[in-house]
């Protein structure tokens, strides 16, 4: 096969049987057609609901926020949106029939995905914490590779998203990832759309924008955020600032999650970790955890514990899964991303 047909940019590919069961949103320009306003429609978009389940999933108090928008227009568009798109209780067999359009793309390592499940599932977030040198960033250059195969190799038939808050996308390492894959490298990185943030608010304000990106027809499967807690650290500082980082950092994952669920796509965000003062007075064997704190751990759907091994092997440990048990797998990083780990 030639590597132009291993890409989301080959019509071919994208013409894969499962590709229309990504199509799992309206776009919010459909209100038009039941009544609505279209210069409210564009005060809608420019807040960052690009779709009627974004409507849905807002609160009548935060759309009342948003410049113009009254209790009677607020009440209209939400009965159009429910009219469009009804929403409410669903048997457990057709819940089920909507988890078949859920895909899993591949971490590149046979071990890693079979612990997962098959791999990192769309319609969730993926939080993946661990000390320096453990592989999060290698990992989230493998995935932006992945993602674009066709399902049949472990891919997801479509485009990434990467928000770097640190600086650490290298196009050299997606040319040589892309590489392994037998993948052009230029028409991988062609397929990746990367915004760099350099603080808490214009991290925000680029969800808003990959928001409208997938609405459009982008045929976005990936989002990365590496990392989520980079720029809140140093935006807020001390105990004093911690309710507020917390609180933003909350809103910040909410939007994530009604992201990752109207458009199917995975979330794949690294976090980093601290030492616990208390964790010298007990009996645990690593002080250390994850920052973040209970709000990032209830919103990550699944949790992923990296840590070093012995000599080149990188171990990973499911924390938290709803779906998965706790299991741990080694693995290696090389020249073309994440591998299995050899013997």
């Amino acid at each position: 096969m030639l590597a132009e047909d291993q890409v989301v940019a080959d019509a071919d590919v994208l013409q894969d049987e499962d590709a229309d069961e990504f199509q799992d949103f309206m776009e919010i320009d459909k209100l038009q057609g039941m009544g609505i306003n279209a210069a409210d429609i564009t005060k809608l978009k420019q807040a960052g609901l690009q779709t009627i389940r974004s409507v849905q999933m807002t609160t009548v108090r935060n759309l009342s926020k948003i410049k113009g928008m009254t209790e009677a227009k607020i009440e209209k568009i939400k009965e159009a949106a429910i009219k469009l798109l009804p929403s409410g209780f669903q048997t457990g067999m057709e819940y089920s029939l909507k988890r078949r359009h859920v895909v899993r793309i591949s971490t590149g390592a046979k071990e890693l995905d079979n612990i997962l499940g098959g791999g990192v599932e769309s319609a969730s977030i993926t939080e993946a914490f661990g000390e320096f040198r453990t592989g999060k960033t290698q990992l989230a250059h493998t995935l932006c590779v992945v993602a674009q195969l066709p399902l049949s190799m472990g891919g997801a038939n479509g485009k990434v998203a990467f928000i770097d808050t640190e600086g650490t996308f290298r196009d050299d390492r997606i040319r040589a990832i892309a590489s392994r894959f037998g993948v052009d490298g230029e028409a991988a990185l062609e397929n990746i759309s990367i915004a760099r943030a350099f603080n808490s608010e214009q991290q925000m304000d680029l969800l808003v924008d990959v928001a409208a990106r997938m609405a459009d027809g982008g045929d976005y499967r990936l989002l990365v955020i590496d990392s989520i807690i980079a720029l809140f650290r140093t935006d807020y500082c001390g105990r004093g600032e911690l309710a507020e980082r917390q609180q933003k950092l909350n809103q910040m994952l909410a939007r994530l999650m009604r992201i990752s669920e109207e458009f199917n796509v995975a979330v794949f965000i690294t976090n980093q970790m601290c030492s616990d003062p208390a964790g010298g007075l007990t009996f645990v064997a690593d002080p250390k955890k994850p920052i973040g704190g209970h709000v990032l751990a209830h919103a990550s759907t699944t949790r992923l514990y990296l840590r070093k091994g012995r000599g080149e092997t990188r171990i990973c440990r499911i924390w938290d899964s709803p779906s998965v048990p706790e299991a741990e797998a080694m693995y290696q990083i090389s020249e073309g991303g994440i591998i299995d780990a050899k013997d």
